[in-house]
C-alpha cells in the first residue's frame, strides 16, 4: 500500500507534470526549426532506452525514454542531443544538406529555435495563469496594516495598526500581496516604505529581517519579513474576478513575479543574505508536486506554472550546453563574424556539461542530506 501511496501521491503526479513541461519546451525548439527549414532526427520525452516511438513521414523519430527528467530535439547534422555539431559528418554535406543543419542555418534561424524552448515554457505558464484567473479568480486584499508585531522591522521603522501601504522603494503598490511578494526576496536589505497615515504620506526606511518559516507541509522556507499582518475587516479580503483578457495580462504579470523574484534571491545567494539550500532538484519537485496534487487540480496547475517558468529561465542560464549557452555562443558569433572553432566549441560544452552536473549533484544533496543535516 506504501508503495501504491507513493507512486499515486508522487512519482506519478511529478512524471505528468514535468513531461507535460518538457514536451512543450522542445516543441517550441521544433516548430520553430522546421519553421526555419531545419531538419528533425528525433523528439524526446525523457533519456535514455526508448519505451515507445514511432517515424513521421518527415523522418521525425518521436519516443517517450526511459528516464523522464526532460527530453531533447535532436536535428540534422547534431553529434548528441545538446545540439553539439558532428564537425566530421557536417563536412561531408552538400550545401543544400548543410541548410538543413543547426549548424549550417543562418544566425537569426539557429537564435530563434534555440530561443523558442525557453519562451514556450513562458507561454505555457502565462496560459495556465490565465486559465485560473479566469477559472477561479484571485483572492486579494488592500495593503492596510492591521498588527504589527513587537520588536518587528516594522515596528522599529515606526509603522503603526491602520497605516496604508502605497509605495515600496516609489513603485506603487495595488495589494497586500504586492508587499509580501517583494519583502520576501529583500532579507537585509534596507528598503522605503511609503505609507499613508491621516490623510498625510510618509517615508519610512526597513531592512527585512531574514526569517524561515515552516508551511502546512512541513517545508522550512527562508525569506524576509518585516512583521505586519492584515485581516479580512482591515484588508477588505475579496475574490477579484477577471476577463479573458485581464486574467492573460495578470498571467503575464504573474510570470514577471516569478522571473523577477528568482533574480532576487540568486543575487541574496551570491551576497550572502540567503542560503542556496532553497536550491532542489527532482526530488524536491516530485515531492512538492505530490503536496500541491493533495490540495486539487487548480494547485497542481499552479505549480506547474511556475516550474514552467523555473524551466525556461534555467534554460537561459548562459551556461554552454544549455538553450542560453547556445544563445551566448551565437552572441560571440555575431560579433566575431564568425563561429567558434570546433575546438573551442567541443571543450566548452565539455566544461558546461560539467557545470551542469555539478549543480544537478548539488540540487539532490540539497533534496536529502542537506535538508536531514539541516
Amino acid at each position: 500500500m506504501a508503495i501504491i501511496g507513493l507512486l499515486t501521491g508522487y512519482i506519478i503526479p511529478f512524471i505528468v507534470v514535468l513531461s507535460v513541461l518538457v514536451f512543450v519546451h522542445e516543441m517550441g525548439h521544433y516548430l520553430v526549426g522546421r519553421w526555419c527549414g531545419i531538419r528533425v532526427t528525433a523528439f524526446s520525452v525523457g533519456f535514455g532506452p526508448e519505451l515507445i516511438g514511432f517515424t513521421d513521414r518527415h523522418g521525425t523519430r518521436w519516443k517517450l525514454s526511459a528516464i523522464p527528467l526532460g527530453g531533447y530535439v535532436k536535428f540534422f547534422g547534431d553529434e548528441d542531443v545538446a545540439s553539439a555539431p558532428d564537425t566530421a559528418s557536417l563536412a561531408g554535406l552538400s550545401e543544400a544538406e548543410r541548410a538543413q543543419t543547426l549548424a549550417g542555418a543562418k544566425l537569426w534561424k539557429r537564435a530563434a529555435t534555440v530561443a523558442a524552448g525557453p519562451i514556450a515554457n513562458f507561454l505555457l505558464a502565462i496560459m495556465i495563469f490565465a486559465a485560473l484567473f479566469t477559472t477561479y479568480g484571485k483572492m486579494v486584499s488592500d495593503p492596510v496594516v492591521a498588527e504589527v508585531r513587537p520588536e518587528s522591522a516594522a515596528a522599529v521603522a515606526g509603522v503603526e495598526p491602520g497605516d496604508l501601504l502605497v509605495a515600496l522603494d516609489g513603485d506603487k503598490i495595488r495589494t497586500f500581496d504586492d508587499v509580501r511578494r517583494y519583502v520576501a526576496v529583500r532579507p537585509g536589505t534596507s528598503i522605503v516604505i511609503t505609507i499613508e497615515r491621516n490623510g498625510r504620506e510618509l517615508d519610512l526606511p526597513v531592512t527585512p529581517q531574514r526569517t524561515e518559516i515552516t508551511d502546512r507541509f512541513g517545508n522550512k522556507v527562508e525569506l524576509g519579513q518585516i512583521g505586519i499582518v492584515t485581516n479580512a475587516e482591515r484588508g477588505n479580503f475579496r475574490q477579484e474576478t477577471f476577463s479573458p483578457l485581464q486574467a492573460v495580462a495578470e498571467g503575464v504579470r504573474e510570470t514577471g513575479h516569478i522571473i523577477s523574484g528568482t533574480f532576487s534571491y540568486l543575487g541574496n545567494i551570491f551576497t550572502g543574505r540567503m542560503s542556496a539550500d532553497q536550491i532542489g532538484g527532482p526530488i524536491r519537485i516530485a515531492e512538492t508536486t505530490g503536496q500541491m496534487a493533495s490540495l486539487g487540480f487548480a494547485a497542481v496547475l499552479n505549480f506547474a506554472a511556475i516550474i514552467s517558468v523555473s524551466l525556461g529561465l534555467m534554460n537561459l542560464f548562459p551556461i554552454p550546453v544549455l538553450d542560453g549557452g547556445h544563445l551566448l555562443m551565437y552572441a560571440l558569433e555575431a560579433v566575431r563574424g564568425r563561429p567558434l572553432s570546433p575546438r573551442v566549441q567541443d571543450v566548452v560544452f565539455r566544461f558546461g556539461l560539467a557545470m551542469i552536473l555539478t549543480l544537478m549533484v548539488f540540487a539532490t544533496w540539497n533534496d536529502t542530506f542537506g535538508r536531514w543535516m539541516g
